[in-house]
Protein backbone atom coordinates (compact mmCIF):
# COMPACT_ATOMS: atom_id res chain seq x y z
CA UNK A 1 0.00 0.00 0.00
CA UNK A 2 1.28 3.47 -0.90
CA UNK A 3 2.08 5.82 1.97
CA UNK A 4 0.91 8.85 -0.04
CA UNK A 5 -1.38 9.12 -3.03
CA UNK A 6 -1.95 12.34 -4.96
CA UNK A 7 -5.10 11.82 -7.00
CA UNK A 8 -6.27 13.99 -9.91
CA UNK A 9 -4.76 17.20 -8.53
CA UNK A 10 -5.36 20.42 -10.44
CA UNK A 11 -4.30 23.94 -9.50
CA UNK A 12 -4.42 27.28 -11.31
CA UNK A 13 -3.00 30.71 -10.51
CA UNK A 14 -4.54 33.74 -12.23
CA UNK A 15 -6.06 31.54 -14.88
CA UNK A 16 -2.80 29.70 -15.60
CA UNK A 17 -3.00 25.97 -14.89
CA UNK A 18 0.05 24.82 -12.92
CA UNK A 19 -1.13 21.25 -12.23
CA UNK A 20 -3.49 19.37 -14.52
CA UNK A 21 -5.06 16.10 -13.29
CA UNK A 22 -1.79 15.15 -11.57
CA UNK A 23 -1.41 11.67 -10.05
CA UNK A 24 1.50 10.34 -7.99
CA UNK A 25 1.96 7.39 -5.64
CA UNK A 26 4.75 7.42 -3.02
CA UNK A 27 5.89 4.39 -1.03
CA UNK A 28 7.23 4.49 2.50
CA UNK A 29 10.97 5.20 2.85
CA UNK A 30 11.35 6.30 -0.78
CA UNK A 31 13.50 9.24 -1.82
CA UNK A 32 11.48 10.82 -4.62
CA UNK A 33 12.58 13.92 -6.51
CA UNK A 34 10.27 16.18 -8.48
CA UNK A 35 12.45 17.56 -11.25
CA UNK A 36 11.65 20.19 -13.84
CA UNK A 37 12.03 23.81 -14.99
CA UNK A 38 10.45 26.83 -13.30
CA UNK A 39 6.69 26.83 -13.63
CA UNK A 40 6.34 23.06 -14.11
CA UNK A 41 4.27 22.56 -10.94
CA UNK A 42 6.79 20.83 -8.68
CA UNK A 43 6.71 23.32 -5.78
CA UNK A 44 2.92 23.57 -6.00
CA UNK A 45 2.77 19.78 -5.66
CA UNK A 46 4.98 19.91 -2.57
CA UNK A 47 2.93 22.74 -1.00
CA UNK A 48 -0.32 20.82 -1.58
CA UNK A 49 1.16 17.75 0.09
CA UNK A 50 2.42 19.86 2.99
CA UNK A 51 -0.98 21.50 3.47
CA UNK A 52 0.15 25.03 2.60
CA UNK A 53 -1.85 25.17 -0.64
CA UNK A 54 -5.28 23.74 -1.37
CA UNK A 55 -5.84 22.12 -4.78
CA UNK A 56 -8.68 23.29 -7.01
CA UNK A 57 -9.62 19.65 -7.55
CA UNK A 58 -8.28 16.30 -6.42
CA UNK A 59 -7.35 14.55 -3.18
CA UNK A 60 -4.31 13.86 -0.99
CA UNK A 61 -4.36 10.49 0.75
CA UNK A 62 -2.03 9.51 3.61
CA UNK A 63 -2.19 5.77 4.38
CA UNK A 64 -5.58 5.74 2.67
CA UNK A 65 -6.97 8.65 4.72
CA UNK A 66 -8.03 11.86 2.94
CA UNK A 67 -5.95 14.73 4.36
CA UNK A 68 -6.65 17.26 1.59
CA UNK A 69 -8.26 19.77 3.99
CA UNK A 70 -6.05 18.97 6.99
CA UNK A 71 -3.90 21.85 8.29
CA UNK A 72 -0.07 21.51 8.03
CA UNK A 73 0.47 21.11 11.78
CA UNK A 74 -1.87 18.10 11.88
CA UNK A 75 -0.03 16.16 9.16
CA UNK A 76 2.83 13.75 9.83
CA UNK A 77 4.82 15.81 7.34
CA UNK A 78 7.49 18.48 7.84
CA UNK A 79 8.98 20.87 5.30
CA UNK A 80 12.48 22.32 4.82
CA UNK A 81 12.25 25.46 2.71
CA UNK A 82 14.88 26.93 0.41
CA UNK A 83 15.32 29.98 2.68
CA UNK A 84 15.42 27.79 5.83
CA UNK A 85 12.99 30.10 7.76
CA UNK A 86 15.13 30.07 10.93
CA UNK A 87 14.27 32.61 13.65
CA UNK A 88 17.20 35.09 13.93
CA UNK A 89 16.24 36.21 17.47
CA UNK A 90 16.53 32.62 18.77
CA UNK A 91 19.65 30.56 19.30
CA UNK A 92 20.05 27.16 17.66
CA UNK A 93 18.52 25.17 20.53
CA UNK A 94 15.50 27.49 20.64
CA UNK A 95 15.01 27.18 16.87
CA UNK A 96 15.04 23.39 17.04
CA UNK A 97 12.77 23.34 20.12
CA UNK A 98 10.14 25.66 18.67
CA UNK A 99 7.79 23.02 17.24
CA UNK A 100 8.17 20.73 20.25
CA UNK A 101 7.26 23.52 22.68
CA UNK A 102 4.11 24.27 20.71
CA UNK A 103 3.25 20.57 20.94
CA UNK A 104 3.63 20.72 24.74
CA UNK A 105 6.63 18.41 25.09
CA UNK A 106 8.50 18.35 28.41
CA UNK A 107 11.80 20.22 28.72
CA UNK A 108 13.77 17.02 29.34
CA UNK A 109 12.27 15.47 26.20
CA UNK A 110 13.10 18.62 24.23
CA UNK A 111 16.70 18.70 25.48
CA UNK A 112 17.26 15.06 24.52
CA UNK A 113 15.78 15.64 21.07
CA UNK A 114 17.96 18.72 20.49
CA UNK A 115 21.13 16.77 21.29
CA UNK A 116 20.01 13.86 19.11
CA UNK A 117 19.16 16.09 16.14
CA UNK A 118 22.39 18.10 16.32
CA UNK A 119 24.44 14.90 16.49
CA UNK A 120 22.54 13.56 13.49
CA UNK A 121 23.43 16.63 11.37
CA UNK A 122 27.03 16.71 12.72
CA UNK A 123 26.61 19.98 14.66
CA UNK A 124 26.90 18.78 18.26
CA UNK A 125 27.66 21.62 20.67
CA UNK A 126 25.98 24.33 18.61
CA UNK A 127 23.03 24.76 21.00
CA UNK A 128 23.92 28.30 22.14
CA UNK A 129 25.17 29.61 18.79
CA UNK A 130 23.22 32.36 17.02
CA UNK A 131 21.76 31.84 13.56
CA UNK A 132 23.85 34.71 12.15
CA UNK A 133 27.08 32.99 13.20
CA UNK A 134 26.42 29.98 10.97
CA UNK A 135 27.40 29.40 7.35
CA UNK A 136 24.75 28.64 4.74
CA UNK A 137 25.44 24.92 4.96
CA UNK A 138 25.20 24.95 8.74
CA UNK A 139 21.90 26.86 8.62
CA UNK A 140 20.57 24.29 6.21
CA UNK A 141 21.51 21.50 8.62
CA UNK A 142 19.75 23.30 11.48
CA UNK A 143 16.61 23.63 9.36
CA UNK A 144 16.73 19.87 8.77
CA UNK A 145 17.35 19.22 12.48
CA UNK A 146 14.31 21.33 13.39
CA UNK A 147 12.20 19.30 10.96
CA UNK A 148 13.30 15.82 12.05
CA UNK A 149 12.88 16.31 15.83
CA UNK A 150 9.14 16.21 15.29
CA UNK A 151 9.52 12.65 13.95
CA UNK A 152 7.66 13.18 10.67
CA UNK A 153 6.79 10.25 8.47
CA UNK A 154 7.56 12.41 5.45
CA UNK A 155 10.12 15.18 4.96
CA UNK A 156 9.52 17.69 2.16
CA UNK A 157 12.53 19.60 0.86
CA UNK A 158 11.97 22.59 -1.45
CA UNK A 159 15.29 23.23 -3.25
CA UNK A 160 17.13 23.37 0.11
CA UNK A 161 20.61 23.37 -1.50
CA UNK A 162 19.98 26.15 -4.00
CA UNK A 163 21.84 28.84 -2.04
CA UNK A 164 24.98 26.76 -1.39
CA UNK A 165 28.19 26.75 -3.40
CA UNK A 166 29.00 23.76 -5.60
CA UNK A 167 31.31 21.86 -3.23
CA UNK A 168 29.06 22.31 -0.20
CA UNK A 169 26.01 21.39 -2.27
CA UNK A 170 27.66 18.11 -3.26
CA UNK A 171 28.60 17.37 0.36
CA UNK A 172 25.04 18.02 1.51
CA UNK A 173 23.67 15.66 -1.15
CA UNK A 174 25.52 12.79 0.51
CA UNK A 175 24.43 14.03 3.95
CA UNK A 176 20.78 13.90 2.90
CA UNK A 177 21.21 10.36 1.60
CA UNK A 178 22.77 9.36 4.93
CA UNK A 179 19.98 11.02 6.91
CA UNK A 180 17.29 9.33 4.85
CA UNK A 181 18.89 5.91 5.44
CA UNK A 182 19.41 6.49 9.16
CA UNK A 183 15.99 7.98 9.87
CA UNK A 184 13.98 5.60 7.69
CA UNK A 185 11.53 8.30 6.63
CA UNK A 186 10.17 9.25 3.22
CA UNK A 187 11.80 12.17 1.39
CA UNK A 188 10.07 14.25 -1.30
CA UNK A 189 12.64 16.57 -2.83
CA UNK A 190 12.02 19.44 -5.28
CA UNK A 191 14.77 20.70 -7.59
CA UNK A 192 15.55 21.89 -11.10
CA UNK A 193 19.11 20.54 -10.78
CA UNK A 194 19.50 17.31 -12.75
CA UNK A 195 22.68 16.27 -10.91
CA UNK A 196 20.93 16.50 -7.54
CA UNK A 197 18.04 14.41 -8.80
CA UNK A 198 20.21 11.71 -10.32
CA UNK A 199 22.59 11.57 -7.32
CA UNK A 200 20.11 11.23 -4.46
CA UNK A 201 16.86 9.75 -5.68
CA UNK A 202 15.32 6.30 -5.62
CA UNK A 203 12.79 7.63 -8.13
CA UNK A 204 12.81 10.76 -10.30
CA UNK A 205 9.59 12.40 -11.50
CA UNK A 206 10.29 14.66 -14.47
CA UNK A 207 7.62 17.36 -14.78
CA UNK A 208 6.69 19.95 -17.37
CA UNK A 209 3.67 22.25 -17.54
CA UNK A 210 1.83 20.43 -14.77
CA UNK A 211 2.24 16.96 -16.25
CA UNK A 212 4.55 14.05 -15.47
CA UNK A 213 6.75 13.53 -18.52
CA UNK A 214 8.47 10.43 -17.15
CA UNK A 215 8.93 8.64 -13.84
CA UNK A 216 11.57 6.04 -13.00
CA UNK A 217 14.94 5.33 -11.44
CA UNK A 218 17.80 7.75 -12.23
CA UNK A 219 19.27 5.13 -14.57
CA UNK A 220 15.97 4.71 -16.44
CA UNK A 221 15.45 8.46 -16.77
CA UNK A 222 18.96 9.06 -18.10
CA UNK A 223 19.42 5.99 -20.27
CA UNK A 224 15.87 5.51 -21.55
CA UNK A 225 14.17 8.92 -21.94
CA UNK A 226 10.61 8.56 -23.14
CA UNK A 227 10.45 11.82 -25.10
CA UNK A 228 12.60 14.65 -26.39
CA UNK A 229 11.82 16.92 -23.43
CA UNK A 230 13.19 14.40 -20.93
CA UNK A 231 16.22 13.65 -23.11
CA UNK A 232 16.98 17.36 -23.47
CA UNK A 233 16.36 18.26 -19.82
CA UNK A 234 18.32 15.37 -18.28
CA UNK A 235 21.94 15.88 -19.26
CA UNK A 236 23.19 16.77 -22.74
CA UNK A 237 21.71 15.07 -25.79
CA UNK A 238 21.90 15.04 -29.55
CA UNK A 239 18.25 14.80 -30.62
CA UNK A 240 17.79 14.30 -34.36
CA UNK A 241 15.14 13.15 -36.84
CA UNK A 242 15.43 9.58 -38.03
CA UNK A 243 13.58 6.98 -40.08
CA UNK A 244 13.08 3.56 -38.53
CA UNK A 245 13.73 1.43 -41.59
CA UNK A 246 12.87 -1.80 -39.80
CA UNK A 247 13.57 -3.45 -36.44
CA UNK A 248 17.13 -2.63 -35.28
CA UNK A 249 17.89 -0.33 -38.23
CA UNK A 250 17.51 3.47 -38.22
CA UNK A 251 18.47 5.97 -40.92
CA UNK A 252 19.96 9.27 -39.73
CA UNK A 253 20.86 11.90 -42.34
CA UNK A 254 20.84 9.24 -45.08
CA UNK A 255 23.25 7.03 -43.12
CA UNK A 256 22.26 3.63 -41.76
CA UNK A 257 22.87 3.03 -38.04
CA UNK A 258 22.28 -0.34 -36.38
CA UNK A 259 20.34 -0.08 -33.09
CA UNK A 260 18.60 -2.46 -30.67
CA UNK A 261 15.05 -1.02 -30.72
CA UNK A 262 12.14 -2.96 -32.15
CA UNK A 263 8.42 -2.54 -32.72
CA UNK A 264 8.39 0.90 -34.36
CA UNK A 265 7.28 -0.40 -37.78
CA UNK A 266 8.94 0.15 -41.13
CA UNK A 267 10.00 3.49 -42.63
CA UNK A 268 8.45 5.34 -39.71
CA UNK A 269 9.68 8.84 -38.65
CA UNK A 270 11.15 8.78 -35.14
CA UNK A 271 13.17 10.92 -32.77
CA UNK A 272 16.70 9.66 -32.11
CA UNK A 273 18.69 10.46 -28.95
CA UNK A 274 22.45 9.99 -28.74
CA UNK A 275 24.32 11.16 -25.65
CA UNK A 276 27.55 13.14 -26.22
CA UNK A 277 29.62 10.64 -24.22
CA UNK A 278 28.42 7.83 -26.49
CA UNK A 279 29.78 9.29 -29.73
CA UNK A 280 32.91 7.46 -30.87
CA UNK A 281 35.41 9.71 -32.64
CA UNK A 282 37.77 8.07 -35.12
CA UNK A 283 39.75 8.68 -38.27
CA UNK A 284 37.98 9.63 -41.47
CA UNK A 285 36.34 6.57 -43.01
CA UNK A 286 36.42 4.49 -39.83
CA UNK A 287 32.92 5.37 -38.63
CA UNK A 288 29.48 5.70 -40.17
CA UNK A 289 29.68 9.44 -40.85
CA UNK A 290 32.58 11.79 -41.54
CA UNK A 291 32.75 15.35 -40.24
CA UNK A 292 34.90 18.16 -38.91
CA UNK A 293 35.65 19.44 -35.40
CA UNK A 294 34.20 22.98 -35.17
CA UNK A 295 34.80 23.75 -31.48
CA UNK A 296 36.63 22.27 -28.51
CA UNK A 297 36.19 23.25 -24.85
CA UNK A 298 37.93 21.58 -21.90
CA UNK A 299 35.46 21.22 -19.01
CA UNK A 300 37.51 19.37 -16.42
CA UNK A 301 37.04 15.63 -16.81
CA UNK A 302 36.76 15.66 -20.60
CA UNK A 303 36.74 17.80 -23.72
CA UNK A 304 33.39 18.85 -25.15
CA UNK A 305 33.55 19.18 -28.93
CA UNK A 306 31.16 20.06 -31.72
CA UNK A 307 31.40 18.01 -34.90
CA UNK A 308 29.76 19.15 -38.15
CA UNK A 309 28.55 15.97 -39.87
CA UNK A 310 25.55 15.24 -42.08
CA UNK A 311 24.41 18.85 -41.88
CA UNK A 312 24.05 18.63 -38.08
CA UNK A 313 26.33 19.89 -35.31
CA UNK A 314 26.88 16.95 -32.99
CA UNK A 315 28.03 17.45 -29.40
CA UNK A 316 30.63 14.88 -28.35
CA UNK A 317 32.52 14.36 -25.09
CA UNK A 318 35.90 12.66 -25.09
CA UNK A 319 38.97 12.46 -22.87
CA UNK A 320 41.07 12.86 -26.01
CA UNK A 321 41.30 16.33 -27.54
CA UNK A 322 40.98 17.00 -31.27
CA UNK A 323 42.00 20.46 -32.61
CA UNK A 324 39.37 22.59 -34.35
CA UNK A 325 39.42 21.84 -38.07
CA UNK A 326 40.37 18.16 -37.66
CA UNK A 327 38.58 15.80 -40.06
CA UNK A 328 37.11 12.87 -38.12
CA UNK A 329 34.46 10.16 -38.30
CA UNK A 330 31.72 9.47 -35.78
CA UNK A 331 30.15 6.18 -34.78
CA UNK A 332 27.79 4.94 -32.06
CA UNK A 333 27.29 1.51 -30.55
CA UNK A 334 23.79 0.13 -31.27
CA UNK A 335 22.86 -0.04 -27.59
CA UNK A 336 23.64 3.67 -27.15
CA UNK A 337 21.07 4.81 -29.72
CA UNK A 338 17.68 5.60 -28.14
CA UNK A 339 14.63 5.60 -30.42
CA UNK A 340 11.43 7.46 -29.45
CA UNK A 341 8.07 7.83 -31.17
CA UNK A 342 7.39 11.28 -32.51
CA UNK A 343 4.48 13.07 -30.78
CA UNK A 344 1.15 12.49 -32.49
CA UNK A 345 -0.58 15.63 -31.19
CA UNK A 346 0.15 19.02 -29.65
CA UNK A 347 -0.57 17.62 -26.19
CA UNK A 348 2.16 15.01 -26.71
CA UNK A 349 4.60 17.37 -28.36
CA UNK A 350 7.92 17.51 -26.54
CA UNK A 351 8.77 21.12 -25.73
CA UNK A 352 12.39 22.15 -26.03
CA UNK A 353 14.24 23.36 -22.97
CA UNK A 354 14.80 26.75 -24.56
CA UNK A 355 11.07 27.28 -25.03
CA UNK A 356 10.35 26.26 -21.45
CA UNK A 357 12.96 28.55 -19.92
CA UNK A 358 11.76 31.38 -22.14
CA UNK A 359 8.29 31.34 -20.64
CA UNK A 360 7.77 34.02 -18.02
CA UNK A 361 4.03 33.87 -17.48
CA UNK A 362 4.39 31.74 -14.35
CA UNK A 363 6.71 33.02 -11.63
CA UNK A 364 8.94 30.96 -9.38
CA UNK A 365 6.45 31.28 -6.54
CA UNK A 366 4.05 29.19 -8.59
CA UNK A 367 6.44 26.34 -9.35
Amino acid sequence: MALIELINLSKSYDGEKVLDEFDLSIKENEFITLLGPSGCGKTTTLRILGGFTKPDTGRVLFQGEDITQLSPNKRQINTVFQKYALFPHMNIAENIAFGMKISGKTQSYINDKIKYALKLVNLSGFEKRSVDSLSGGQQQRIAIARAIVNEPRVLLLDEPLGALDLKLRQEMQYELIRLKNELGITFLYVTHDQEEALTMSDKVVVMNKGYIQQMGTPEQIYNEPENAFVADFIGDSNIVDGIMMEDRVVKIFDHIFPCIDEGFGKKKPVDVVIRPEDIIIGKVGEGIMDGEITSNVFIGVHHEMCIEAGGFEWVAQNTKSYPVGTKVSIDVLPENIQIMNKPQSEDEEAISLEEVLGEENIGEDNE
